[in-house]
């Protein structure tokens, strides 16, 4: 694999039919960082600047030590020569290549030697889980085995910088929990700094270290995505980090998530989890609610923000969450930072997936 660098990125760029993006972000060797935003907020133009597809009109873009685009000093290296590796959500294998070749493209392009290549992209088959695929064409692939076959051709090149393009975004919910799996662990192996770039918050906060929120081309925040989550800058971000994320090991219908129990209503799941908590789904008491449902706990309020005819209540020990009330309520309930608050919620209203 190649030796570990970092990405600098701070430039603007003018498209020709109005739209202006203004990005800053660094990320270092080792890191994931994602870029997400809705669509038409400019993480497609983001990826096609660092690719080379499109120059940018000022800043620069530097990787490692070397200047991919810089308008001031007349420095622009080609796409084709640029050591970056990208995933794209469709793949967009070539349709003609069997597996074997799409992998392999790449090498051949850089000239490196026939056999070589085959050697080094069996290896990459392998790791993917994908022998005995060689010679199938990508008509006759999963939507999951296209993905595969996209990821190793992406990595068999041993690019500076990967580039992920909405790599989960076209599968369906089940082969994207095992491709984000796949995806994970060779990210984890990968040296160099890696963006993804994502409308899917879950996706964002589980595969990055560190989070940029884009809206109309511009980072409107970054952070982690507990900084995120908990702390939104924007009526944007607030809607996107809105769902609870937790963490935690499944049995027996209840979910150890290192900090509190929490009871769900899938009694046979088993392992590592990721629950998705609505705000919404969290209720606010001045009391012990009557019944003692399971999961129902006393905390204290750390922060609360109006949104309109919303309030955001963040609640801390034993585990930070964000609930969503209407603002009449929390003023009925008198709710202030630091007094206590008992919350409640259903095992029903828990979205259990597998982590």
């Amino acid at each position: 694999m190649a030796s570990a660098v970092n990405l600098v990125a701070d430039f603007r760029l003018h498209r020709s039919s109005g739209f202006d993006l203004e990005l800053s972000i660094s990320i270092s060797a080792g890191e994931t960082v994602a870029l997400l935003g809705p669509n038409g907020a400019g993480k497609s133009t983001a990826v096609a600047a660092l690719a080379g597809l499109l120059p940018i009109d000022s800043g620069r873009i530097v990787l490692g030590e070397v200047t991919l685009d810089n308008p001031q000093v007349g420095s622009f290296v080609p796409a084709h020569q640029r050591e970056i590796g990208v995933l794209f959500q469709d793949g967009l294998l070539f349709p003609h290549l069997s597996v074997l070749e799409n992998v392999a493209f790449g090498l051949r392009r850089r000239g490196v030697q026939p056999e070589e290549a085959r050697l080094r992209t069996k290896d990459w088959l392998r790791r993917m889980g994908l022998e005995g695929l060689e010679r199938r064409r990508p008509r006759h692939l999963s939507g999951g085995e296209a993905q595969r076959v996209a990821l190793a051709r992406a990595l068999v090149t041993e690019p500076k910088l990967l580039l992920l393009d909405e790599p989960l975004s076209a599968l369906d919910v089940t082969t994207r929990t095992q491709l984000r799996r796949t995806l994970a662990e060779h990210l984890e192996g990968f040296p160099g700094p890696r963006l993804l770039i994502t409308h899917d918050p879950t996706e964002a906060f589980l595969l990055a270290d560190r989070v940029h929120v884009i809206e109309d081309g511009m980072v409107t925040q970054a952070g982690t995505a507990e900084d995120i989550r908990l702390r939104p800058r924007t009526r944007y971000a607030a809607d996107l980090a809105g769902a609870n994320l937790v963490s935690g090991t499944a049995a027996g219908g209840t979910v150890d998530t290192g900090r509190h129990t929490i009871h769900i209503a899938d009694t046979e799941i088993k392992g590592d989890v990721l629950l998705v908590i609505r705000p919404a789904a969290i209720a606010l008491y001045p009391h012990q609610p009557e019944g003692s449902p399971r999961n129902s706990w006393l905390t204290s309020i750390a922060l609360i923000e109006e949104l309109g005819d919303r309030t955001r209540v963040l609640t801390e020990a034993p585990l930070p969450l964000a609930a969503e009330v209407t603002t009449d309520s929390a003023r009925s309930l008198g709710l202030s930072p630091g007094t206590d608050i008992w919350l409640s919620i259903k095992a029903t209203e828990i979205d259990v997936q597998a982590g």
